[in-house]
């Protein structure tokens, strides 16, 4: 069955949002050279929820918006569970990111679909295809090559197991997002930037952190704002056709593209298992992205 033209265009939003996320990593590598990495993933969040308020006050000024929904207290479950998880999942990702590579990180932010898919399965009742159970399969089997620094000892790679453990976070957080995509998506960017980047600032206050040098504030949050809040604005309006699980499979594209740019800003070029587990995780990435029915 042809996809509509509904589907396709939620289609088209999972992708832009995938394409726009895809620049988080190798850019944050490069400014966590000045910036510490909890200080970053607040105010990269702070940048995702003051861009999209500002975009607010503007969609308000023109009259436009009104037809959407408005979160409610019902809502207050899920949209604490979703400030929670994305304060722990860019903490996990930053850190992961100062002892691992980016192209590696980039890969390994697929395991964002397994996670997603068996929360959406398992919690949620999400009908899960066999062809998006094999894809979930080959994406962990790539997940699990580029988590070792050495197979023939089995020592896991510290930094690996951190973006891993931002993907579950993010799998959880995908789920409950997917709970509010009803309401206005850019309500929800702003309460979920606003929310989790303080309590992330709160986090790197906490440990010692200090602020950064007034030049590098802007370009964290402008990074904030194109990879994580016009990111999740997109993402979220393909949740509504989709689901968490689909939505999740097409956003599989980003890590592909945050290779790419890892390659051509730091000449990056992973050995070991990375050659193996990329191909495997192209074709896992390709599974996932099956027709919508």
């Amino acid at each position: 069955m042809k996809e509509s033209g509904k589907g396709s265009l939620s289609v088209f939003w999972a992708v832009l949002a995938a394409a726009l996320y895809a620049v988080n990593a190798p850019v944050a590598k490069l400014l966590l050279e000045d910036v510490e990495p909890a200080m970053m993933a607040g105010l990269l969040y702070l940048g995702a929820g003051a861009g999209m308020l500002l975009l607010g006050i503007a969609r308000r000024g023109t009259g436009r918006g009104g037809e959407e929904k408005r979160l409610t207290r019902s809502d207050l479950p899920y949209t604490a569970g979703m400030i929670a998880l994305d304060i722990a999942a860019p903490v996990f990702l930053m850190f992961g990111l100062t002892m691992t590579t980016s192209a590696n990180a980039s890969l390994l932010n697929n395991f964002e679909i397994v996670a997603t898919s068996v929360v959406a399965f398992f919690i949620f009742k999400e009908k899960i295809s066999r062809r998006l159970g094999l894809a979930v399969g080959l994406i962990t089997l790539s997940s699990m090559l580029l988590s070792f620094e050495d197979m023939s000892s089995l020592d896991f790679s510290a930094g690996s197991l951190l973006v891993l453990a931002a993907c579950v976070c993010w799998g959880f957080e995908n789920n409950c997002t997917r709970m509010l995509s009803r309401s206005d998506p850019l309500e929800i960017v702003v309460v979920k930037g606003l929310g989790s980047g303080m309590g992330a600032m709160l986090i790197a206050l906490l440990s010692g952190e200090h602020f950064p040098a007034l030049s590098d504030i802007p370009l964290v949050l402008l990074l904030g704002f194109v990879s994580y809040g016009l990111s999740i604005f997109f993402y979220v309006y393909a949740q509504r056709c989709l689901g968490a699980a689909r939505t999740s499979a097409y956003y599989g594209i980003a890590p592909f593209i945050g290779v790419l740019f890892s390659f051509l800003i730091f000449g990056e070029l992973p050995g070991g298992f990375f050659p193996a587990a990329f191909v495997i995780m192209v074709l896992g990435a390709y599974l996932a992205t099956e027709k919508i029915t």
